[in-house]
């Protein structure tokens, strides 16, 4: 199959090439940083984003939420099956 797209610079309005499972953990931070995040049940996430803000955002599930983060904590966290776009 042919990507029509392959020569097109990819900016973060772009849709996702690829994505990662989340595990939230209060120790590490994420291997990879993605460009939004999203969840199959909906719930509270406490993250701290790329600039160094830790907070709580609300994911609706199913919803892509675009928020640039460096970790996805455990504690605080009640959304589950995150997912990382990329």
């Amino acid at each position: 199959m042919t990507d029509n797209f392959r020569d097109h610079s990819q900016g973060l309005e772009s849709p996702a090439n690829d994505m990662i499972q989340i595990a939230p953990s209060d120790t590490l931070d994420l291997v990879t940083f993605p460009r939004a995040l999203c969840a199959a049940a909906a719930g509270n996430v406490r993250v701290t984003t790329l600039a160094g803000t830790v907070g709580t955002v609300f994911l609706a599930a199913g919803a892509v939420f675009p928020l640039r983060v460096r970790r996805v904590w455990q504690t605080g966290t009640t959304a589950t099956g995150l997912v990382g776009l990329l």
